[in-house]
């Protein structure tokens, strides 16, 4: 099913051919640092930019004899190079060219999901704009507590979306980094102005301290922060299928001409695509954990997080951009039932004014434990025996000796709730 939905931008990031291609670059731009200091001929870093190539095929036919990706890597360039690859790699070792290419990817992979959150910000801010005083019940643990409007619902979506546009932000920042230093990191046998030529060339910072490796505390961020993100679209696709159920029915997917339900039920309009968001987002959320125990690596590396990472880092920024896609045609498309929304507001029988009711006999200076009993017997009357709350309000007895008729009917206004919108959607920058 995903394949359907292939993304171009981030299969182009993850295939095999730009992976080289990044690594290529590393090497050449590695060389030309070299040269810029008087380490190499310059004509040598020249001819190597104008002839450095590779194929992958060839690059997988060196690998199934040296059993060593980059060791295949550079053989095949050095076809393509000539005398001059013999300046290619000096004094580096294959994480600097791996690690700088992987965060050259990853930098590329979170701007492009940087690009969809802004994207689901806008449509959801529009949303937000459009049912800004669209009254829909507020519920607590399942259940109808007060009113609400479905564009402070979106409001609280928008600001929650920039929250994690500026975590991406912050992702991309400490995933930015490079390394060109060696074996060990000491620079013994390299330059560390190559590192900052390099690194200054790709859009990078150089690693404050490096081992072999850049450190995986970054990756583990930035992992976590794709979680964080995807944890955000399963809770709004959550709300989605929940106020689809058939008992609430307050908004609904788009369901195109066509389009099936179910192979059994004909009558079938199910929120799949909201189901699909919440279920992918469980895979990314699952990819936390490698990324967490890739940290801790002995001494100066090992390779344990090596291969983790060529499945959980491509997979998870993939999978996002994905469901970001899915989720923001969810929200520009999304059905809003105003008539229900209406109709669940009145479905208790007035009971959402009960709070109000209290509160207006406590501001008459009535204890609240005792106005609290008050209230809760006529609320639970109203649930037992369907009767409309304000008119066992109207009929107690206590009630009665502190609120007028007309005071009561004052008190069961909607408006009362819906006061404040205009200043949270202001505070909110909506």
């Amino acid at each position: 099913m995903i394949e359907r939905y292939t993304l171009p931008e981030m299969k182009k990031i993850w295939s095999v051919e730009n992976r080289f291609r990044v690594m290529l670059e590393v090497e050449i731009l590695a060389c030309e640092g070299m040269a810029e200091i008087g380490l190499i001929p310059k004509e040598a870093a020249q001819k190597i930019r104008e002839k450095a190539d590779f194929n992958v095929e060839r690059i997988n036919q060196i690998e199934a004899v040296t059993r060593h990706d980059v060791i295949a890597f550079l053989t095949n360039v050095a076809e393509y190079v000539g005398e001059e690859a013999k300046y290619i790699h000096m004094g580096m070792t294959s994480s600097d060219v791996l690690d700088t290419a992987l965060s050259v990817q990853m930098k590329e992979a979170g701007e492009v999901i940087l690009a969809k959150l802004h994207k689901l910000a806008e449509v959801i801010k529009e949303k937000a704009q459009e049912h800004k005083y669209t009254l829909m019940m507020g519920r607590t643990h399942g259940v109808h507590a007060e009113p609400i409007t479905f564009g402070l619902k979106m409001a609280m979506w928008y600001t929650e979306t920039l929250r994690n546009i500026k975590r991406m932000e912050k992702a991309i920042e400490t995933i930015s980094v490079g390394q060109i230093s060696g074996a060990v990191g000491t620079f013994a046998n390299i330059d560390p102005r190559v590192e900052e030529y390099v690194c200054e060339k790709l859009g990078l910072k150089p690693a404050e301290v490096s081992t072999q490796i850049i450190q995986r505390d970054r990756h583990a961020e930035y992992l976590t922060t794709l979680a964080v993100i995807a944890s955000s679209l399963d809770k709004f696709a959550t709300e989605i299928r929940n106020l689809q159920r058939t008992e609430i029915f307050e908004v609904m997917e788009e369901f195109a001409a066509g389009q099936k339900g179910s192979s059994a039920m004909p009558h079938k309009r199910n929120p799949m695509t909201s189901e699909r968001v919440a279920g992918l987002a469980r895979v990314i959320r699952g990819n936390v954990i490698p990324a967490l125990e890739n940290v801790a690596l002995w001494h100066e590396r090992d390779l344990t997080q090596s291969s983790v990472e060529r499945i959980i880092i491509p997979d998870s920024t993939t999978l996002l951009d994905y469901i970001l896609n899915l989720f923001i045609k969810v929200v520009a498309n999304l059905q809003v039932n105003k008539e229900n929304m209406q109709a669940n507001v009145e479905k208790t029988l007035g009971l959402i004014f009960s709070q109000r009711v209290m509160l207006a006999i406590v501001n008459k200076g009535v204890a609240r434990d005792t106005v609290y009993q008050w209230v809760q017997k006529n609320a639970l009357k109203a649930w037992d025996e369907k009767i409309e709350f304000k008119e066992l309000v109207k009929g107690d007895p206590n009630i009665s000796k502190y609120l007028s008729p007309e005071e009561i009917d004052k008190l069961f206004d909607y408006s009362y709730h819906t006061k404040h919108v205009d200043y949270i959607f202001a505070r909110a920058g909506i």
